[in-house]
């Protein structure tokens, strides 16, 4: 039976709702609309409230457009809200971890309703914060003279951390105690996160499912059969503000000749509508300000990252979600004919070493063969990368996800799904739209929040009556599939050590 439950915040009173054994509140807002003179600004302040303010109805997501990977389009700017859900005990005072979740959809898309938390936080005994930010050219938009340029979705981020801090024992969690996570870009924000400098001290321990070779650059075709290559995650702040301009004068957003102030007003009033044609090329959050200083990938790189504990890892087969999607289903699948050309354009005089150790006879398909190559180079090496920087310096747990009969995020006819790119994510949440799990998945997701929850607890997934997790100072790796919780010999699998001689 659901009934209403009121909490009272710094600026007014909201309305959630108790349901089996949880609490939910959504749409709460942590920071003035962005909208009109505060687009391309730092979060502003909530203004006051009078009354009993809803939160039973989600927030607005942040302004996207509908991608084969995402059917969910909106337009409104006032997104700055956020979802908290928490057991039903969840009384003010409790003290109860907090985890604050960053989805993923490629710096483009998603929200925060796309995740059902209840399960996370009723079987794990923690407070789940999911918010919507700034996404695509709202969030990593930048422009000479335009303060915070290309680090507005980071900003947002912060904000939430400090939202945290100042009214989450209300909702019965404890402000000295949060863990930031995130899947995919998600994961890439919390990477940031852990090198700037005003994120210092609003979480305390990290967790990136999947995230995107935070340290470098992809090879042409790796990541994509088709796709050039990917340049590092972070921009320098002069690059982007010089896209930034480029952009804007070919989009016609700013007239020819004027100057900055003016240049400013007018880029704030075209309709969001217009700037969401330009999303995909503002994905890249900008260094060289005040909220990245240095590039992350440098500053994890030398060891300057906050010392919180880490566990991070990825999926077995992580690239079969965008060969498939944007190769099979886009009906251009890798094959044998195209197979030797794409492997001398990605890896040049290498590509014949490449060719021998994956050989298409090792394969159903040569689909199958380029998701297992850009699995290993793109995915698994950058990942274990990242992994060694944080462990030189911190606690770090490293973990993959390897049910290989996981559902597919999305329906991919004639590739095998595999454990897939953000396969993991139903084990965790109850996520729109997935297909459900057996219930073997459902035990092995339970294991999952038991060992996420108690590093969330405790700064370390140890659990009693669970396989212990060693570190990955030790060079342990855990697997996660149904029936089989322990260490993987990762690096052979993936054939790591020939992809560290290569560029």
């Amino acid at each position: 039976m659901t009934r209403h439950v009121t909490v009272r915040l710094t600026n007014g009173t909201v309305r959630g709702r108790r349901d089996e054994g949880h609490l939910v509140f959504r749409g709460v807002p942590y920071a003035a609309a962005p909208v009109g003179e505060l687009r391309w600004r730092a979060p502003a302040p909530v203004e006051p409230w009078s009354g009993v303010r809803d939160a039973t109805v989600p927030g607005n997501p942040a302004p996207q457009l509908a991608q084969p990977f995402a059917d969910a389009t909106s337009l409104d700017e006032d997104c700055l809200t956020l979802d908290i859900t928490a057991p039903d005990d969840a009384v003010e005072g409790a003290g109860k971890p907090v985890l604050v979740w960053l989805h993923g959809g490629g710096g483009t898309n998603g929200s925060a309703g796309d995740y059902d938390a209840a399960r996370l936080a009723v079987t794990g005994d923690v407070v789940v914060v999911k918010p919507n930010f700034r996404l695509g050219v709202l969030s990593c938009f930048a422009y000479p003279g335009l303060d915070g340029s290309g680090t507005f979705g980071l900003l947002d981020h912060q904000a939430v951390l400090r939202w945290v801090r100042r009214e989450i024992t209300r909702f019965g969690g404890d402000p000295g105690n949060v863990t930031l996570g995130g899947e995919s870009y998600g994961a890439l924000m919390v990477a940031a996160h852990l090198t700037s400098p005003g994120s210092a001290g609003l979480f305390h321990r990290a967790i990136l499912h999947s995230a995107f070779s935070v340290l470098g650059s992809t090879p042409a075709h790796v990541f994509v059969p088709g796709l050039p290559a990917l340049p590092p995650r972070w921009s320098p702040l002069a690059e982007a503000q010089q896209l930034g301009a480029a952009v804007a004068a070919e989009q016609g957003w700013v007239k020819p000749g004027s100057d900055p102030d003016s240049a400013l007003a007018q880029l704030r009033r075209v309709p969001v509508k217009d700037l969401l044609q330009a999303s995909g090329s503002f994905i890249r959050p900008a260094f060289g300000g005040a909220v990245l200083p240095s590039s992350p990938a440098t500053a994890i790189a030398e060891g300057r990252f906050h010392r919180v504990p880490v566990l991070l890892g990825a999926t077995r087969d992580e690239a079969r979600f965008f060969v498939g999607l944007f190769a099979d289903a886009a009906g251009n699948p890798v094959t044998a004919e195209t197979f030797p050309r794409l492997l001398a354009e990605a890896f040049g005089d290498a590509a014949d070493d490449v060719a021998a150790r994956y050989p298409l006879t090792d394969f159903a398909t040569p689909s199958l063969a380029w998701a297992r190559i850009s699995t290993d180079r793109a995915w698994a090496r950058p990942t274990w990368d990242v992994a060694g920087a944080f462990a030189a310096h911190t606690g770090t747990w490293f973990y993959e996800f390897a049910d290989r009969d996981a559902p597919p995020p999305l329906p991919l006819p004639g590739l095998e799904p595999g454990a897939q790119h953000a396969a993991d994510l139903p084990y965790l949440f109850d996520v729109a739209g997935a297909p459900p799990l057996s219930a073997a998945q459902r035990a092995l997701g339970e294991r999952m929040i038991r060992y996420w929850t108690a590093f969330a607890a405790h700064g370390a997934p140890a659990c009693p009556g669970l396989p212990g997790w060693p570190g990955f100072d030790t060079g342990h790796v855990q697997s996660l599939a149904p029936g089989e919780i322990g260490g993987t010999d990762y690096a052979a699998d993936h054939r790591l050590d020939f992809w560290a001689r290569l560029p």
